[in-house]
């Protein structure tokens, strides 16, 4: 009887640790993945980490055509350095392909990185420079979003290359005459394109009234 007793009590207690660790288990993956994670902007999938003021897309080393961006995000007066604002590029391959993968049953871009401003406003990517959709005429872009503290994040207008032969002098004096200044220009440093590109953030409150 005893011994009917105490593999009762055994079993009892091997159901509760294993409750309990079950609850351990699910309360992590609830941290590590957040409850917004498949919905929210792509923006928000940085590692707190790692996030500095620069960063470098995941297949820069096996890359031809390196490309590093760097430059000052400004506030809106355009003179002020914006510390601590996130941004975020993604673009398509050099076929012209965007790479996608899979993490956590959510699909993204692989070519992606995010950096976050430091005290100066400044930021720099090592990436690559894209290419075309195979069999189009559409213009090699990398997109960006930015995040600024309490406020929503929004996107910027994509930004173009100088040396695009699909970058038409119409579009160019289309994009001029809207005042949007987004086009790269990547002379070539050694083995390294290189892009300035320095950012003003848009006043939404002057907008908005």
């Amino acid at each position: 009887m005893k011994k009917l007793i105490l593999l009762f009590v055994c079993l009892f207690v091997s159901i509760v640790f294993h409750k309990l660790s079950a609850q351990d288990a699910a309360s992590n993956v609830l941290e590590e993945v957040p409850f917004d994670y498949l919905h929210r902007s792509p923006i928000y999938d940085y590692n707190p980490n790692t996030l500095s003021n620069v960063d470098t897309i995941p297949t820069y080393e096996l890359q031809e055509s390196k490309l590093k961006i760097t430059g000052t995000i400004y506030k809106s007066d355009g003179v002020t350095p914006a510390k601590d604002v996130i941004l975020f590029i993604w673009h398509q391959d050099q076929d012209g392909y965007f790479d996608m993968k899979t993490k956590d049953d959510k699909r993204y871009v692989y070519n992606r990185g995010w950096i976050k401003t430091d005290a100066d406003g400044q930021y720099t990517f090592y990436t690559f420079v894209p290419g075309s959709y195979p069999h189009s005429r559409e213009k090699r872009i990398i997109h960006a979003e930015i995040k600024e503290a309490g406020k929503p994040e929004y996107a910027l207008n994509a930004w173009l290359f100088d040396d695009d032969p699909f970058l038409t002098k119409a579009c160019r004096k289309k994009l001029s005459k809207k005042g949007i200044n987004n086009i790269l220009k990547t002379p070539k440093k050694g083995d390294i394109y290189v892009a300035e590109y320095n950012i003003v953030l848009p006043n939404f409150t002057s907008e908005s009234k």
